[in-house]
């Protein structure tokens, strides 16, 4: 009597847990149970460092005690320094960069004034630009920008027999073209080009000799990017 007891508690036991094939098919598969989706946190910032090739495309218009000198020219030496830069996205396509760096010249005399050291000077052209950034091309990110440049001019120093040199600091607009090609979703190579127009007022000999320097240099960076 015992044994059939046991053999029926086991029977319905069994009867309790079977599923038909119906009720089956209404309970979900692993295989098939739809994945959370992966959110990533898309990030505004990005920095660069370069080294900079300042390039300037320079003319004078100087005066002499009042009167113009005919011909005389300026010859400004090129110079290639590190240079970082930081921007910041408003979206996908739209950013500002602010560009920093310092920069040495030399300042020789060129045309009737061919031969005289006139004298150095220190840039420091901190530069704000707005920027539209292509996408849609894999790895390649060119982007194109223009903005505002202020350069200020320190550690003027006097060469070549003359007593002072000084430069006035002053605005200029600026434009860009680049491409960034992405290593990976934080590292990349940049390669930038960027022309600012620049035009300081510059005395001489305390305003013996005063007038107009235009700069314009062609500023050309390549280095490493960095996205957050």
């Amino acid at each position: 009597m015992s044994r059939t007891i046991r053999l029926s508690v086991c029977a319905a036991l069994l009867a309790g847990t079977a599923l038909t094939p119906a009720q089956a098919a209404d309970l979900p598969s692993a295989k098939t149970a739809p994945l959370a989706p992966i959110m990533t946190q898309w990030s505004p910032w990005m920095i660069r460092g370069r080294a900079l090739f300042v390039i300037p495309q320079e003319s004078a218009k100087l005066k002499l005690g009042g009167a113009p000198i005919v011909g005389g020219d300026v010859n400004i030496s090129n110079s290639v320094v590190p240079e970082l830069d930081i921007s910041y996205f408003f979206t996908q396509n739209i950013a500002v960069e602010l560009v920093l760096g310092v920069t040495p010249h030399n300042v020789k005399g060129a045309g009737t004034l061919a031969g005289a050291r006139i004298g150095s000077a220190w840039l420091l052209p901190p530069t704000l630009m707005l920027q539209y950034h292509f996408t849609g091309l894999g790895a390649f990110k060119p982007y194109v920008g223009a903005g505002v440049n202020y350069t200020v001019f320190f550690n003027e120093k006097a060469k070549g027999g003359f007593t002072s040199f000084d430069l006035k600091d002053s605005f200029g607009l600026a434009l860009q073209v680049g491409v960034d090609y992405m290593i990976d979703k934080h590292w990349g190579i940049n390669f930038d080009v960027k022309k600012i127009f620049l035009e300081p007022k510059v005395k001489v000999n305390n305003g013996l000799i005063s007038g107009k320097v235009k700069i314009d240099p062609w500023l050309i960076g390549t280095g490493i990017t960095y996205r957050f």
